[in-house]
């Protein structure tokens, strides 16, 4: 479980960092920045885990806490596919790190970073391997980030039923393997991704108003 063992080494405001969606065929790459204003109680501390470890329940709980609580101020950023296609997907998660980290109230003093490449951010920043294990900021942005992204896949899933977004949230599934084969490309799809690459499949009609 995350702990507040990195946190308590800076002073200040400590922002935690994280995105979701750098894997998946479609849709955007969503990043949070959370910053605890104290160190989170028991109660709301045993609700945050790496989000790839929680239940969608699970996620969705610890979501609603972070936002009730109180204790946390939450920024939230996001790339497009046009801009993952043009900068790629790392620099696009970059990106959209550093528009989670300019959403938040005040600018934090220190950055932590899940993973081993920093956001150009205009404070102190430090890289954490696998920091949604270990630490309980970047946990909480782990969360935010990945329901935040889930729930807007959820919403263009209703305008494009055939992929399966609701349930697979865009990532290369079999379900969305196979209908990409038989109902073409969106807007919303990746071309440069696995087997979006080419982008000569054909484009598909929405269903309703395109988003």
């Amino acid at each position: 479980m995350p702990t507040w063992r990195i946190e308590s080494q800076y002073p200040g405001r400590v922002a935690g960092i994280d995105e979701a969606g750098r894997g998946p065929l479609a849709g955007p790459v969503v990043a949070a920045a959370v910053v605890f204003r104290a160190r989170p109680g028991r109660r709301l501390a045993g609700m945050i885990d790496d989000s790839k470890k929680l239940t969608p329940e699970a996620r969705e709980a610890a979501f609603t806490a972070l936002l009730r609580c109180g204790e946390a101020e939450i920024g939230l950023g996001a790339a497009s596919v046009a801009e993952i296609a043009r900068l790629n997907i790392l620099h696009a998660s970059l990106l959209a790190m550093v528009r989670a980290v300019r959403r938040l109230p005040a600018p934090p003093d220190m950055a932590l970073v899940d993973g081993n490449r920093p956001p150009a951010l205009p404070c102190e920043t430090r890289c954490v391997v696998d920091g949604d294990a270990l630490c309980l900021s970047i946990a909480a942005a782990s969360i935010v980030a990945k329901v935040v992204r889930d729930r807007a896949m959820r919403r263009l899933s209703a305008r494009f039923p055939a992929y399966g977004w609701e349930t697979n949230a865009g990532y290369a599934t079999a379900k969305h393997r196979e209908a990409l084969v038989a109902h073409g490309v969106t807007r919303h799809h990746r071309l440069g991704f696995g087997c979006v690459a080419g982008g000569e499949l054909p484009l598909p009609e929405p269903v309703g108003h395109e988003c």
